[in-house]
C-alpha cells in the first residue's frame, strides 16, 4: 500500500499508490471530521460551566449522517450502511478531481501523517466515551425489581444480553477498564498499534455480539473496527517482517516537522482533550453511576411500597375481573421499584419498544430501557403524594403505539383499560393496610380500577448468589 512511504519525504510513490491514497484520505476524512451543523450547533450549546456526560457522549459518537439523517438505527441492514456508500463515491469523485489537479506531487508522507492522528483521536474519543460506561457499569445496569419478574421468553435478545451483563458488573466494569486503555494507548503515537490491535478484537468482538443478539450498533462498532484497521495498516508490514519473518526492521520517521508552534499547538490539544474526555467526562459518569445511572429516573419510589405485589382482586368499570392468566383487561401483579417507577403485567401483547441504540437522554429527559426489549409489562413513572397517598401516572413508553391483533375481546365499558405502549395518564389512590396489602383505586387511561394488591415476599436465587457460595445457597 502507501505504508512505507512516510519514512523518507524524498522516496517516490507509485502510481497506484497516490490514487489509493487519494481515495482513502477523502474516505475516512469524510468518516471522522464532523460536518454536520447539527453537531456544531450542538457543541456550541453546551454550557461548558455545567456540562453533563450526556453531552460529551453525544459529542464523542459523531457519525456521518449524510443520506440517514431521521433513518432508524435499530433496523439496521445494508440501508444503514447508505452513509458509507454515499461517502465513498464522493471520495470516489473527489479522487478523480485531485488526480487532475495534482500531477506534480511525488508522495503524500504529510498527508497521511495528519490523517493518522486524526482517526486515532477520534477512535480514541469514541472508544473511551464508552469504556467509562463499562468502568462504572452503567451501560448494562443490573435488572429491575420488574425484570426478576419478567418471564424470560418475554425478552428480546438484546434486552437478555443487556440484563446477563448487567448481573456481573465486577465483569462489566473489567471490559470498561480494557477499553479505557485501549483508547487512552490511541491519544499516543508510539501506542497507537497496541491501542488499535485491542480495539480491532474488543470492540470486533462488540460488533459480532451485536449481530448475534441483534443490537443496534451494528453499524457503529464496524466504523470503529475500521478506524482501527485504518491504523494498524501503516505499521502492518513491519509487523509481519519482525514478529513473522523475523526479519530486522527499521523504525518509523516522522514525516511532520514539529516546530515549537506545532509542538505547542499539540501539548494543548492533546490536554483540551485529555481533560474534557478523560477528567470531565471520567468524574460525570462517575457521579451517573453513583446517582443510579441514566437508565433509570433519580426520582425516589415510595419506600414502604417497595416490592412485588399479586392482584388478590382487581375491578375495572365497577366489574368484578376474577383471576385468569388469559384475561388481558386483568393485572396479573404489580411491582413498586426503589425509584419511582411501578410496572403492571397483563396479558396482553403489544408492540414491543425495540430502542437498542446505546444513548444518554440528557437533563431531565426519560430513558425508554425499562420498557424497552419487553413485552407484557406496562412501564409508569410517578409522581407520589405521601400525605394525600396519591400517584400520577405517565407511560414511559407513551409514544409506541399498539398492536391489538392478538388480544381477546375487549367489552364496551372496559376499551381502554391498559396496554402495552399506549399513552396512558392515571391518577391513583394507595391505602397500605397493617397487613401489608395495599388497595389501590383512581382511573387509569380513562377506566375506573379498583384493586386489592397482597405483598409477595420473594426471594431470589441471583441475590442470594451474590453473598457467596462456600456455604451453599439457600432461600
Amino acid at each position: 500500500m502507501f505504508k512505507d512511504q512516510i519514512n523518507s519525504e524524498n522516496k517516490i510513490w507509485k502510481g497506484y499508490e497516490k490514487i489509493l491514497f487519494r481515495l482513502s484520505f477523502i474516505y475516512f476524512f469524510l468518516q471522522v471530521f464532523p460536518l454536520d451543523w447539527k453537531y456544531y450547533r450542538h457543541l456550541f450549546s453546551i454550557n461548558w460551566f455545567h456540562i453533563s456526560f450526556a453531552e460529551l457522549f453525544q459529542v464523542a459518537k459523531y457519525t456521518p449522517q449524510f443520506v440517514s439523517a431521521g433513518y432508524d438505527p435499530q433496523d439496521w441492514g445494508l440501508a444503514s450502511f447508505a452513509d458509507w456508500g454515499f461517502i465513498f463515491i464522493l471520495a470516489a469523485v473527489g479522487t478523480v478531481i485531485w488526480s487532475l489537479l495534482d500531477k506534480k506531487s511525488t508522495n503524500y508522507d504529510r498527508f497521511y501523517a495528519w490523517l493518522r492522528i486524526l482517526v486515532r483521536y477520534r477512535l480514541g474519543i469514541a472508544v473511551i466515551a464508552y469504556g467509562f460506561l463499562k468502568l462504572f457499569a452503567i451501560q448494562a445496569p443490573y435488572p429491575s425489581l420488574s425484570s426478576l419478574n419478567t418471564p424470560y421468553g418475554d425478552f428480546t435478545t438484546w434486552k437478555l444480553f443487556s440484563l446477563s451483563l448487567g448481573i456481573v458488573p465486577g465483569y462489566q466494569a473489567f471490559l470498561g477498564a480494557v477499553e479505557l486503555i485501549a483508547g487512552i494507548l490511541l491519544l499516543f503515537r508510539r501506542t497507537t498499534v497496541i491501542g488499535a490491535t485491542i480495539i480491532i478484537f474488543f470492540i470486533g468482538n462488540v460488533f459480532m455480539s451485536n449481530l448475534a443478539y441483534e443490537g443496534g450498533e451494528v453499524v457503529y462498532s464496524f466504523y470503529l473496527v475500521t478506524l482501527a484497521l485504518f491504523l494498524i495498516v501503516y505499521d502492518l508490514q513491519r509487523i509481519i517482517s519482525l514478529i513473522i519473518l523475523h526479519i530486522p526492521v527499521a523504525p518509523a520517521k516522522p514525516a511532520i516537522i514539529w516546530t515549537n508552534q506545532l509542538k505547542t499547538a499539540r501539548l494543548v490539544l492533546k490536554s483540551v482533550l485529555i481533560l474534557v474526555f478523560v477528567v470531565i467526562y471520567g468524574f460525570s459518569a462517575h457521579g451517573s453511576a453513583v446517582k443510579g445511572g441514566y437508565h433509570f429516573t433519580h426520582l425516589p419510589g415510595i419506600k414502604a411500597l417497595r416490592g412485588l405485589y399479586t392482584v388478590e382482586s382487581f375491578k375495572l368499570n365497577g366489574l368484578d375481573r376474577p383471576y385468569s392468566l388469559t384475561d388481558s383487561l386483568r393485572w396479573q401483579d404489580v411491582v413498586f421499584e426503589k425509584w419511582a417507577t411501578l410496572s403492571i403485567r397483563i396479558n396482553r401483547n403489544g408492540q414491543v419498544l425495540n430502542d437498542n441504540v446505546e444513548s444518554i437522554p440528557a437533563g431531565n429527559s426519560q430513558s425508554s430501557f425499562e420498557p424497552a426489549g419487553t413485552r407484557g409489562r406496562v412501564y409508569y413513572n410517578f409522581k407520589a403524594d405521601t400525605v394525600s397517598h396519591t400517584l400520577s401516572l405517565s407511560n414511559i413508553a407513551a409514544h409506541e403505539k399498539t398492536s391489538a391483533q392478538n388480544d381477546s375481546p375487549v367489552p364496551k365499558n372496559a376499551t381502554s383499560a391498559i396496554t402495552p405502549g399506549s399513552a396512558a395518564k392515571g391518577q391513583l389512590t394507595y391505602q397500605l393496610q397493617p397487613d401489608s396489602t395495599v388497595v389501590i383505586s383512581g382511573t387509569l387511561n380513562g377506566d375506573r380500577i379498583e384493586a386489592v394488591l397482597e405483598k409477595d415476599p420473594k426471594k431470589y436465587l441471583l441475590k442470594a448468589a451474590e453473598k457467596g457460595r462456600s456455604k451453599g445457597l439457600k432461600l
